[in-house]
């Protein structure tokens, strides 16, 4: 098995890499300056000549408010891209694993989402990324699309990180409380993604195809929170930890009290049953995985 994975400086690509490292796993790694994924000829020649059996791809434009005076650049990344590889994984007979968004969703729905909901995005960045599954399964019979939300880790920017900054910085914050979610952890995602191609791997080799589970799947944290709950619960284990001194005043905020240029969905739940189902992967425990980043982000 050898995986290709795009977006390798993102935070998911990042712990991609951890995880394929740690596991042992023949992997090559594409960031943007390495290679553009439209850029079919280079990446066929990386497919031939490294012997690839199934591409990951987690390059996105995800700057969601920029998206919105910025289409181009985000169809480019998030429609285009993922076209070009699922045409590439056609070619050459391999999965591609796609990562894709809650935003695809308008958020009006009170219960989690299904894969079989329909998707209705409310914003250019949303649109793109649905364009960009449309695409995959168009042009690519052996696709994962794995739909994810509230993504956050050691790297990047993320709503962890950035609080613990203000903390330090300010005595109150306002944070929304009318938009719910379920965080994620970047590490449990690459895991999950890592799980899921060592399976179809599996069934390639044994070509059983009639085993292979390919199509779209929802992965997220564990637990429903809003915005207010998730800088609450951080703030909470960082100073157990000692990583902050106090905790600072958080006031719950409403959506309208914080305007953005993009409409953000006021509720993005996931249900991650299908891919416990098919795949055996739980769903992230974004609140283990806060414990342990704490410490690490001093």
């Amino acid at each position: 098995m050898h995986i290709l994975v795009t977006g390798a400086n993102g935070q998911l690509g990042q712990c991609l890499a951890d995880q394929l490292i740690a596991q042992g796993i023949t992997h090559t790694l594409l960031s943007r300056q390495d290679a553009d994924i439209n850029d079919t000829v280079v990446l066929e020649k990386i497919v031939a000549d490294k012997g690839i059996t199934a591409i990951i791809n987690a390059a996105a434009y995800t700057a969601v408010d920029k998206a919105e005076s910025e289409h181009e650049l985000a169809k480019r990344i998030n429609e285009d891209g993922p076209a070009a590889l699922a045409k590439l994984c056609s070619r050459f007979d391999i999965p591609l694993l796609h990562v894709s968004t809650d935003y695809v969703f308008d958020g009006n729905k009170k219960t989690p989402y299904l894969e079989t909901d329909q998707t209705n995005p409310a914003g250019v960045y949303g649109q793109t990324k649905l364009h960009g599954e449309l695409a995959v399964q168009r042009h690519c019979p052996k696709h994962i699309i794995l739909r994810t939300a509230w993504v956050f880790s050691e790297y990047g920017n993320n709503f962890l990180k950035t609080m613990l900054r203000l903390a330090k910085e300010r005595d109150t914050l306002g944070v929304v409380a009318d938009q719910v979610g379920c965080p994620t952890y970047a590490g449990d995602i690459a895991n999950a993604l890592i799980s899921i191609a060592k399976q179809l791997h599996e069934v390639e080799q044994n070509k059983s195809e009639a085993q292979a589970r390919y199509g779209v799947y929802h992965y997220s944290g564990n637990e429903a929170v809003s915005w207010y709950g998730f800088a609450t619960a951080i703030f909470e284990e960082a100073h157990k930890q000692g990583v902050l001194k106090s905790i600072p005043t958080v006031n719950a905020i409403e959506t309208e009290a914080y305007p953005t240029p993009a409409m953000r969905p006021a509720y993005s739940v996931l249900s991650a049953e299908k891919i416990g189902q098919d795949y055996g992967v739980s769903a992230s425990n974004w609140r283990a995985a806060c414990k342990k980043l704490n410490a690490c982000l001093v």
